[in-house]
């Protein structure tokens, strides 16, 4: 597997919602956008995170977490408008989350000005990540949409992370077209299917039509457990899970998306890439929080499928 040292870093800009999660008995930092930046710069890349926190204790802690995580916080702006966001996580038996994401949230005020998006278009980077939460509102489509003119040269990663009450077909289907990299889970994808008539009846299907209509070069559904399914520029791979004891999912899909990321960038074939991102997902579900301590050493140290079988 690669290792994260600075000669494969890669610019990479993360846009969306930082948030508090709040379980029954603790509140913790996340929001899948950051928890993406986080894993992403752990995997030894250059990462940028456009957001907001409120002027309110819960932003002031989480600018010193996200500080004390070492991620730049240029663009990670102030706003006295609304609170820092929050959102209620409910856990199943089995590890699995609900989220309650409460609204308006800081992260809805951000507006990037000109002189920011200049920079942003000079520093080139290579990707620009997003999901669908913060583009649900029309300050959040536009600012997107300013950064995707701004950034030709970035491969748009779409994490689509579907939330109750937080997309319509319509904008997600717009952003699906600007998509250069699509990534769902099942669920997901069968709701993804029905809005934008796709297939629905499994990953294969889906992700080839998909690709065919949106000229995406890469989708990927991960399966829970089970794995994930990886299409990339026409190579179609399967890879089983690895085994594990969940504490918790929350942002296991986040650092799968992040490892992604880090395969694409280094040109990996499909099998590989898929492997290497459900490991990362697998140890980070195996511990609590949505940015939970690990390194990329216990990633390539993790038995392989093989091994397994």
């Amino acid at each position: 597997m690669g290792t994260a040292n600075l000669s494969e870093a890669h610019r990479v800009v993360a846009v969306g919602e930082i948030l508090w999660d709040v379980f029954g008995d603790s509140t913790r930092l996340g929001g899948a956008p950051l928890n993406f930046a986080a894993h992403a710069a752990r995997l030894g890349h250059d990462v940028r995170m456009i957001s907001a926190v409120g002027e309110d204790d819960l932003g002031r802690s989480a600018r010193a977490r996200i500080e004390s995580l070492g991620l730049n916080t240029q663009l990670i702006q102030t706003t006295p408008q609304f609170p820092t966001g929050i959102a209620s996580v409910r856990l199943g038996t089995a590890g699995e989350t609900a989220f309650e994401i409460h609204r308006p949230a800081a992260y809805d005020a951000v507006r990037l000005r000109e002189v920011e998006i200049r920079w942003l278009s000079q520093w080139n980077p290579e990707w620009l990540y997003h999901g669908s939460l913060f583009l649900m509102t029309d300050a959040g489509a536009t600012t997107l949409r300013a950064l995707s003119r701004a950034l030709p040269r970035a491969t748009r990663f779409y994490d689509v992370n579907l939330r109750p009450k937080s997309y319509n077909s319509e904008r997600l289907t717009e952003f699906l077209c600007d998509a250069g990299v699509v990534k769902l889970n099942e669920d997901e994808m069968a709701e993804v299917a029905r809005m934008a008539n796709l297939p629905r009846s499994n990953p294969l299907e889906f992700c080839q039509q998909g690709a065919a209509r949106y000229r995406w070069r890469a989708a990927c559904v991960t399966l829970g457990a089970k794995g994930c399914a990886l299409w990339l520029k026409g190579d179609y791979v399967e890879e089983p899970g690895f085994p594990i004891t969940v504490a918790d999912t929350v942002g296991a899909g986040d650092g799968f998306s992040a490892a992604l990321v880090h395969g694409l960038s280094l040109n990996w074939g499909a099998a590989k890439i898929a492997q290497f991102a459900n490991r990362v997902g697998a140890i980070i579900a195996s511990r609590p929080g949505g940015i939970p301590d690990w390194n990329v050493s216990e990633v390539r140290s993790a038995p392989s499928a093989s091994a397994r079988d």
